[in-house]
């Protein structure tokens, strides 16, 4: 009786895996035909029961499904990618497994192919502002081809620009974990027949230049994106309300590069808007010192300065930024409103002077020296509009001080000036 059961327990067993391998075959036959859709049911109808199957037929399946589902994403099924995609790697996860490589080397061309699909949907995606779509295509396609991070670095990028925040802290936490720098050469020669640079990887190009059908090898150096992904991940803790970890994301990235500018850059700017002035400007002096020709750091830290009513320090920093660039229009109008702001805080203690003879007496002490601040901010733009004749805002600005000064003639001839 036991013998009896036992074979009939195999029978049933090897009649599944008969079935089996018919629905694979109606299914490989209906994709030859071109009916994905029959091919699509008849492989379907066998995933009931594949578990239960061998590894030959199980490989046999997982790759026909792959292909039919690939099929499926490339007349527009966007749900068809994922299947195809973990049907191929669940083909050579299996054949690794066996040490058998029957389908690996096929499987792997078709999901190459699968990649240029996805990589190519996901650029539609983005184009019609579908980022999240696009995101996940783009980190599938990493999934296929693990080697190429730069999907995952663009799927971060396509989800920071759908504002799916957590999505990309997800992809540029794994980018770091995989040691992902984006930095690189571009290999690049003249065609000797168009005169057009183009290029190429560096065997082809070497292969070129040999050929003398190419001139003038160029080996180009593209920078680092680590800055820009810590910078990203930071904003995104940001963003999340999560400023401690940003802190902490700027200060190790800072660790590894302490000499980049942009990193400290970064994180003075997250103290800047936390209201922490004290250290945005220590960190802003630390910059200066990696970039003291950077005219936009000394005017920056100018701006601080001049919040916090320290005029001296600001003016030495807009003063800065000038000699730096002559034509900075926006630290001449602030050097100019420093002498303004300080002229107009000794209005209120003019104002409140009474009518003795040793208060008038402080009132024209008081009102010269506010006539004074006035003229400095004053000459600080004539200076100005030698070197940006055209600029309004210089005009403007200096109408509007010779009118608190009283200077008639000057106030008509920026009016002038300015058409008004």
């Amino acid at each position: 009786m036991k013998n009896r059961f036992l074979l009939v327990a195999a029978l049933t067993f090897t009649m599944v895996g008969f079935a089996q391998k018919n629905e694979i075959k109606d299914a490989e036959k209906a994709l030859k035909a071109g009916d994905t859709a029959a091919a699509k049911t008849a492989i379907e109808a066998a995933s009931g029961t594949i578990g239960a199957a061998d590894e030959k037929i199980q490989t046999q399946y997982y790759f026909t499904k792959g292909k039919i589902y690939s099929d499926l994403a490339k007349k527009g099924n966007n749900d068809a990618f994922e299947k195809s995609a973990t049907s191929f790697k669940k083909v050579i996860e299996i054949e690794e497994k066996s040490g058998k490589q029957k389908y690996t080397g096929e499987t792997k061309q078709y999901m190459a192919s699968l990649t240029a699909d996805l990589v190519n949907s996901a650029v539609s995606d983005n184009g019609n502002n579908k980022f999240k779509e696009a995101a996940e295509k783009l980190y599938m396609s990493y999934t296929l081809s693990p080697r190429d991070t730069s999907y995952l670095y663009y799927a971060a990028g396509s989800a920071v620009n759908g504002g799916h925040y957590e999505m990309a802290l997800d992809y540029y936490n794994e980018l770091q974990e995989v040691g992902y720098d984006g930095g690189g050469v571009v290999y690049k020669a003249t065609n000797a027949a168009t005169g057009e640079v183009e290029e190429m990887d560096k065997f082809q190009r070497d292969l070129m230049i040999k050929s003398g059908g190419y001139t003038d090898p160029i080996d180009e150096k593209t920078p680092s994106k680590t800055a820009e992904i810590v910078k990203n991940t930071a904003l995104i803790y940001t963003q999340l309300g999560q400023d401690e970890k940003a802190l902490e994301a700027y200060q190790a990235a800072r660790k590894n590069d302490p000499e980049d500018v942009n990193l400290i850059l970064n994180e003075a700017n997250l103290y800047f808007n936390q209201g922490n002035k004290d250290k945005f400007k220590e960190l802003m002096a630390e910059a200066i010192a990696l970039a003291p020709d950077n005219a936009d750091l000394h005017y920056n830290v100018g701006v601080i300065s001049m919040e916090q009513n320290n005029y001296e320090d600001a003016r030495k920093s807009y003063k800065k930024a000038i000699e730096i660039d002559p034509k900075y229009t926006n630290a001449y109008l602030n050097l100019s409103t420093t002498y303004v702001n300080e002229g107009n805080e000794l209005i209120d203690d003019m104002n409140s002077l009474g009518n003795s003879r040793a208060d008038i007496a402080k009132y024209d002490e008081l009102k010269k020296k506010k006539d004074d601040f006035f003229r400095q901010g004053a000459d600080v733009l004539e200076e100005a509009l030698k070197n940006n004749p055209k600029s309004e805002n210089i005009m403007i600005q200096l109408k509007n001080i010779y009118g608190a000064m009283g200077d008639n003639e000057n106030f008509l001839k920026m009016k002038k000036m300015l058409g008004e």
